[in-house]
């Protein structure tokens, strides 16, 4: 009894420090959205100060501004036009954010799995592979638009050449952590090299792949943006680059909080799938 009592004593004083305890799921929301609405109530305060000293300030855009914004570029069509601007430039965005990210994902599947399941290639490809990563890839966007012109390829080949590397190496990683008894077992029993690769290492690797997009995200949009500031007609971050001349700051900050949402989204998405695809690798 002494010790029952002595252990339930020590659980208690475990449980009082911080580090033991955990949210109720109801708590893990109010404390996610908490410094959210601590930013929102910051901007607020001072954006009505700004413009309490100079009622034409550009700066800081009251709310009410930004929402005519984002009302007069989403549900009106422009007098240009006719389009209406905003889903015109995220259907433009995500269209070569989809092919530029599809493609990255592709190429790594395969030269990230052979790297690092035939030890050959991989003292072939390995050394090349490192210094392409190792390329600024904005520093080759003006070769990029010479040779390609300033079409959709030369936007798409930005965010390819800018997110491959980092698949393929996190790949070809994850590749090498996987057992080698499970390698070992299946060759025992009688297994190719390519039924090896195909029933052995793809199945555990598809579930990395989609985390190693999630992470490489960010960075697709950087150079997406990048791409469509310097030359294009249309997206999210030429419209940015337009409306800048101008200080328009009613409409980068909506446009800037709208690609943070895609992004969200995207990324919610992709874990999501990975999740209802690969329940077993979450276990």
């Amino acid at each position: 009894m002494a010790a029952l009592a002595t252990a339930a004593a020590i659980q208690a004083i475990a449980m009082k420090k911080l580090i033991n305890y955990t949210p109720s799921a109801w708590a893990r929301v109010c404390l996610g959205l908490l410094p959210f609405a601590v930013l929102l109530a910051a901007y607020i305060v001072a954006s009505d100060i700004r413009l309490a000293q100079n009622p034409s300030d550009k700066l800081l855009p009251s709310i009410g501004s930004m929402l005519a914004a984002v009302d007069r570029m989403a549900l009106q069509p422009s007098r240009r036009s006719g389009e209406y601007l905003l889903w015109v430039d995220t259907a433009s965005s995500l269209s070569r954010l989809a092919l530029g990210v599809g493609i990255s994902a592709a190429i790594a599947l395969v030269v990230g799995v052979l790297n690092g399941a035939v030890p050959l290639l991989r003292a072939n490809l390995s050394p090349l592979v490192r210094a392409i990563s190792l390329v600024p890839p904005m520093a080759i966007l003006p070769i990029l638009f010479i040779v390609m012109g300033l079409g959709e390829g030369a936007k798409v080949s930005l965010i390819v050449i800018g997110i491959t590397p980092f698949l393929i190496r996190d790949l070809q990683s994850r590749t090498l952590e996987i057992p080698a008894e499970q390698k070992i077992k299946a060759q025992t029993l009688g297994a190719s090299s390519w039924q090896l690769i195909v029933r052995i290492l793809l199945p555990q690797l598809l579930p990395r792949l989609i985390g190693s997009v999630r992470l490489s995200l960010g960075s697709a949009w950087l150079f997406l943006i990048a791409a469509e500031a310097i030359a294009s007609t249309e997206g999210l971050g030429y419209r940015i680059f337009l409306v800048r001349r101008y200080l328009a700051m009613d409409v980068i900050l909506p446009y800037v909080l709208w690609i943070t949402w895609l992004a969200f989204v995207i990324d919610w998405m992709l874990d999501r799938c990975s999740r209802r695809l690969y329940p077993w690798f979450y276990r």
